[in-house]
C-alpha cells in the first residue's frame, strides 16, 4: 500500500467516524413519546432480560390476550421493528394489539439498527442469537407460549422484514410463517455511496465486505438459491406502490415463485412508512392464522 492510499484510508475512516458520531448522537437523543395502542381485552407488559449473546440487557413489549386460557400454552408471533426506531414502534403506530384477541402472544424486541443478524465485523453483536436463543427462552419461560414450529410465526418491517425473510431462508426448522412488510431485501447487495456513507459503514460491518462469503451467506437472493422450499415456512411479502424497495421485492418474488416456494406478494398505493404499512397488516394477520397452528 502506498502512501497516498494510506492516507486516503485514514481519512475515509476518520469521515466515517464523523457522520457516525453525529448520526448516533441525533439517535440517542431524539427519543419519541410512548403512546401504544392497546385494544379492550389486551394488556401489555415490558420486559428487561440479560442476553448473553449481547452481554446486556435488552427490552422488548409484549401484548397478550388480558384472560389467558388457563394452562394451554398459546402461538406466539415475533414483531421485528425497522431501523431507526425500537421496541415500541409497532404498539406506538399500528392496531396489532387486536390480534392478541385472538389468542396469540405477540412479542415485539429491541433490534437496534442490527438487520437482526450476527455482525460480520463483531463479534459482540451477535444479534441474530440474542433473538433465536436468549429471547426464544425468556419469551417460553415467562410467557405461556407454544415452544414448537408450528406455533411460532415472525413479521418484520423494513429493517425487520429483512431478518424475518432471512431467518426464514436459513432458519426454516424455527417458524411456520414469516411476515415481511417492505423488507429491504437488497440491503446486501448494497456498494458503497458516499451520500450514504454511514448506511454503507454499517452494512459492511453487518453483513461483510462487498462480495465476500459472509455477504453472500446472508443475502435472501443467494439463500433463495439453495434453500429448501418445502421446508421453508410460508412467506408473506409486500411492498409500497410507491417505495422504492417496490421493484427489489418483486424480483425476490419471482425468484420464489421460480422455485416453487408457499408465498403471497402483495402491493398497496403508499410508500415505505406506517400508512402503507397500516394497510397491509389485516392481510398478513389472516394469511397468519391460515397458516400458524392455534391449537
Amino acid at each position: 500500500m502506498n502512501t497516498r492510499t494510506s492516507s486516503l484510508n485514514v481519512i475515509l475512516s476518520a469521515l466515517i467516524l464523523a457522520v457516525l458520531s453525529v448520526t448516533g448522537c441525533r439517535r440517542n437523543s431524539d427519543l419519541k413519546p410512548d403512546r401504544p395502542q392497546l385494544a379492550t381485552g389486551v394488556r401489555m407488559q415490558d420486559v428487561s432480560f440479560h442476553s448473553a449473546a449481547l452481554d446486556r440487557d435488552m427490552p422488548y413489549r409484549v401484548f397478550l390476550p388480558a384472560d389467558l386460557p388457563g394452562s394451554r400454552r398459546m402461538p406466539v408471533v415475533y414483531l421485528l421493528h425497522g431501523g431507526g426506531s425500537d421496541f415500541r414502534d409497532w404498539s406506538n403506530h399500528s392496531d396489532v394489539s387486536e390480534y392478541a384477541r385472538d389468542g396469540v402472544i405477540l412479542v415485539m424486541p429491541q433490534g437496534d439498527l442490527s438487520y437482526y443478524m450476527n455482525e460480520a465485523g463483531s463479534p459482540k453483536d451477535n444479534y441474530q442469537d440474542y433473538i433465536t436463543k436468549d429471547l426464544f427462552a425468556d419469551v417460553e419461560n415467562r410467557f405461556a407460549v407454544r415452544h414448537d414450529r408450528e406455533g411460532r410465526a415472525i413479521i418484520g418491517i423494513s429493517m425487520g422484514g429483512f431478518a424475518a425473510v432471512e431467518y426464514a431462508l436459513s432458519h426454516p426448522e424455527l417458524f411456520a410463517f414469516a411476515g415481511a412488510l417492505s423488507p429491504s431485501i437488497d440491503m446486501p447487495r448494497r456498494g458503497f455511496n458516499f451520500k450514504h456513507i454511514d448506511q454503507w459503514w454499517r452494512i459492511r460491518r453487518t453483513f461483510g465486505p462487498f462480495g465476500s462469503e459472509e455477504r453472500k451467506a446472508r443475502d435472501p437472493f443467494e439463500l433463495v438459491r439453495t434453500a429448501n422450499s418445502q421446508a421453508t415456512p410460508y412467506i408473506y411479502l409486500t411492498a409500497g406502490a410507491q417505495e422504492p424497495l417496490l421493484e427489489p421485492n418483486r424480483r425476490f418474488a419471482a425468484r420464489l415463485k421460480q422455485r416453487g416456494f408457499a408465498y403471497e406478494f402483495h402491493t398497496k398505493p403508499g410508500g415505505h412508512d406506517w400508512g402503507e404499512w397500516d394497510a397491509q397488516i389485516p392481510s398478513c394477520f389472516a394469511s397468519l392464522f391460515a397458516h400458524l397452528s392455534t391449537h
